[in-house]
């Protein structure tokens, strides 16, 4: 298997092993690592995002990680412009780029393309949130599929977020964002890519999740949201969206108990893990699922 001439891309839920893996395979091809986590942009987020440690920056070069300010805002089309810049440089200089992260917006806007869709006000936005609160997810997906009959075929009705975004793309532009989709194209050719999807079974996936919490806050996650609380970042900015840092904030305040504080964080950990998972159920149809049991086979494959 002939990896070294493509772009690699790498996702998977939450403390799946992702970086790792991405490690043991950039030793065998020549790779070089790309980050592809929303999260881990951030520097001040170092425990909490779960970036890489600097050792391992040592054995393979990495980039695109914890470079930002939480005080400054980032979004996919600034990671976009970034990232190819990264892939043509590392490509340059004969390496292989291995994109690695669980941001799936990231992934899709590298292979598809950005979609260009006007700013939506926020006002507007919370406006259509209300209404699905009120509505509850099945009357606000059957008012959604009146609205915008492409989304039936693409959205699912447990799939709040989809659902949420579909409904205030229609609403503001008077166009379905699948419109918006189709009018856009991808920098790369789908051959370009090798894509690699680490499907854990849900249980394994569990263990891991409780293992990694218990040790972020062992190596000194209480002590990065202290940092982090005294920059009084905005709380609608994305670095404040991490997860562990309303609950270590709770747990500051005396609210929670420092045990109730690892539980909550592994709880909302596993609600993002899977939704990870179900938007690669929807998305990710096309790339090569190995479970964990397959990566030591892959790997002795290349």
């Amino acid at each position: 298997m002939d990896l070294k001439s493509k772009i690699i891309l790498i996702y998977g839920p939450t403390a799946s092993g992702k970086s790792e893996f991405a490690i043991k395979l950039a030793k065998k091809i020549n790779g070089e690592i790309i980050n592809a986590d929303s999260m881990q942009v951030y520097k001040e987020l170092k425990i909490l995002s779960a970036r890489p440690l600097q050792k391992n920056h040592q054995k393979i070069k990495h980039y695109l990680y914890g470079f930002r300010s939480v005080r400054k805002k980032f979004s996919t089309g600034d990671w976009l412009k970034l990232v190819k810049k990264k892939i043509f440089d590392v490509k340059k200089n004969n390496k292989t780029p291995i994109l690695v992260g669980g941001t799936g917006l990231y992934f899709k806007a590298l292979t598809e393309g950005l979609v260009k869709i006007p700013n939506i006000p926020l006002k507007f936005r919370v406006k259509i949130r209300s209404l699905h609160k009120k509505l509850g997810s099945k009357k606000f997906f059957l008012n959604l599929i009146k609205l915008d009959p492409l989304s039936k075929n693409h959205i699912n009705q447990s799939d709040t977020q989809r659902a949420i975004r579909a409904y205030e793309v229609k609403s503001y532009t008077k166009r379905s964002i699948y419109m918006w989709f189709k009018n856009t194209q991808a920098d790369y050719a789908s051959s370009d890519f090798y894509k690699i999807y680490l499907d854990y079974p849900r249980s394994d996936l569990l263990k891991r999740i409780n293992t990694r919490t218990e040790k972020m806050i062992k190596d000194g996650a209480i002590r990065e949201v202290k940092r982090f609380i005294k920059l009084k970042v905005p709380r609608d900015k994305t670095a404040s969206k991490a997860i562990g840092i309303q609950e270590i904030r709770d747990y500051i305040d005396k609210k929670i108990q420092k045990s109730d504080v690892i539980e909550k964080i592994s709880v909302k950990t596993r609600q993002y893990a899977k939704r990870q998972s179900t938007w690669a159920r929807g998305n990710m149809l096309d790339w090569n699922k190995i479970n964990s049991e397959g990566l030591k086979k892959f790997l002795k494959k290349i």
